[in-house]
């Protein structure tokens, strides 16, 4: 069994001085895919750790992005190769926000993870055509890692992070305030998600927990959006079929406010693998 957490940091220094290292203890994970790190790989390992093995994707904007996978010691993972930028960059902004990385157990057991961090946009904007830009490449990338014929191809297969994107109604408590309106609520930006999860992909938190409204990752900041529950599903575990079907049961951690170390709670599955 194997515990994978995708979570926002909004930044790494800030979680861990807001007390991240209290949650990694007692949620225990194998491995983190971090996204809004936006620190460079050495500092991540100051933060994690010498118990955890770490490679980060930082990009070039100073202070933004920035992905990572984390991997515990002593777990029997190690790590065999990364691709940072796998997915194109063309635009400055669209720096680190990708990081694959295939693992393999001691047991003789890979899988790929993928540690994504798209685009939030903002409708209406340059930024939300950066954003749609970058989701075609992702697709692009998506269409290669799925096809049986390419190089590229994973059976076991994990893309998590923050996709700033909900698939529906059930995934964003305001709908209506919200949906073609706001960016991540677009039905350009959607038919994106839907297509992955309704093609080659699983959506693991539904597979897991069935249609229902929510459960939510994301909360504002302002106002009581937190105390109410008033979030958006936009952080997700994508999976390949293969690795999807050894999945068997998913957390999300809501601490109490005043604990809240990111704007983000972190997403857990476990993996019979």
């Amino acid at each position: 069994m194997v515990k994978i957490t995708t979570i926002n940091l909004n930044g790494i220094r800030a979680a861990w001085k807001k007390g991240i290292e209290n949650w990694l203890a007692e949620e225990n994970p194998e491995i983190i895919l971090a996204q809004e790190v936006r620190a460079h790989e050495q500092i991540a390992m100051n933060c994690f750790g010498e118990d955890w093995d770490v490679l980060v994707n930082a990009g070039t904007i100073k202070g933004r992005a920035g992905v990572a996978v984390a991997v515990r010691k002593g777990t029997g993972w190690s790590v065999v190769e990364s691709r940072p930028d796998a997915v194109e960059v063309v635009d400055p902004t669209d720096s680190g926000r990708w990081l694959e990385v295939d693992l393999k157990h001691e047991s003789g057991k890979e899988v790929t993870v993928i540690s994504a961090y798209f685009h939030s946009g903002e409708a209406g904007t340059v930024k939300e055509e950066l954003k749609m830009a970058h989701l075609e490449r992702i697709d692009k990338r998506l269409a290669l890692l799925g096809d049986k014929a390419s190089a590229d191809y994973r059976e076991n297969l994990l893309l998590a992070g923050d996709f700033n994107v909900v698939r529906s109604e059930q995934d964003i408590k305001n709908w209506k305030g919200n949906h073609n309106k706001s960016a991540g609520v677009l039905d350009e930006e959607m038919e994106y998600l839907n297509r992955w999860f309704n093609g080659e992909w699983v959506d693991v938190t539904r597979a897991l927990v069935g249609y229902q409204q929510g459960p939510y990752t994301w909360w504002s900041w302002r106002g009581k959006a937190y105390e109410n529950d008033a979030g958006w599903r936009i952080d997700y575990h994508l999976a390949s079929p293969t690795l999807a079907a050894l999945a068997t049961e998913q957390r999300i951690d809501r601490p109490d406010y005043a604990d809240r170390w990111s704007d983000h709670a972190p997403l857990t599955i476990t993996y019979n693998l």
